[in-house]
């Protein structure tokens, strides 16, 4: 059985000032107790985000052995050899494109396609790394990831950060929701577009939206309205429908 995972759309909701404080509760279940290795690889300066993602954890959990997994000789080992019982692993937010191409590049990838046993948190693009493909990311191709594929904890996609549409704007490219049209022109896999402080808690069997609101978008149905707290769990075993 595959251990929790815990996805944000992203680390504090509109008009909340301190990181991660909409979601303490689940946070402190989630990693409270453990050593949390931080993958900072989305961002540019790791030193400098793995000392703000400590602190802010920190700041609403209290004190917790925050490790950067870069900082490690071999983080794909690191990951390999992680105690479940003891160690959680947190993917940072920031460019998809580059968490790809870094995890792919240092082995964390596939180390962490290994253990689903290992409790796994992420944030914006940690969230997208945790899906079977980051082709659902908002994000710039900065650099080439080297493929699309996953780490796979969920068998559906996320797109954080969702954006309704808004009748008011000037700007005349695709809304979010046109970009997840598109990809069901070409893919089957339903996707769950999480507002600002919206998550998902992969648990045991059960999957469950929580913290703010989502639309769900399956290929050949309208949209679907989600509020927090909605029952998601027969999507694991109809993710393409």
């Amino acid at each position: 059985m595959a251990a929790d995972a815990l996805l944000f759309s992203n680390s504090r909701p509109p008009g909340e000032a301190v990181p991660f404080a909409h979601a303490a509760e689940p946070l402190r279940r989630h990693v409270g107790g453990r050593t949390l290795w931080f993958a900072p690889w989305a961002g540019g300066d790791h030193d400098a985000y793995t000392g703000f993602v400590a602190a802010a954890l920190e700041n609403v959990l209290g004190p917790l052995d925050v490790r950067g997994l870069h900082r490690e000789p071999d983080p794909a080992a690191t990951i390999r050899d992680a105690d479940p019982d003891r160690e959680t692993v947190f993917v940072g937010g920031g460019n998809t494109f580059r968490l790809r191409r870094r995890t792919g590049d240092n082995g964390v990838l596939d180390a962490l396609r290994a253990r689903e046993d290992l409790r796994y948190a992420g944030a914006s693009a940690g969230s997208n790394l945790a899906c079977p493909t980051i082709m659902t990311t908002n994000d710039m191709p900065i650099v080439d990831p080297g493929g699309y594929d996953a780490v796979g904890r969920i068998p559906v996609q996320i797109n954080p950060h969702y954006l309704d549409p808004d009748p008011h704007s000037t700007h005349r490219g695709e809304t979010r929701q046109q970009r997840i049209e598109e990809f069901h022109e070409e893919n089957a896999v339903a996707v769950v577009g999480l507002r600002e402080g919206a998550w998902l808690l992969h648990s045991a069997d059960t999957l469950t939206l929580d913290g703010h609101t989502a639309r769900l978008f399956r290929r050949g149905h309208a949209p679907d309205e989600l509020a927090a707290g909605t029952d998601l769990t027969w999507l694991l075993a109809t993710p393409t429908s």
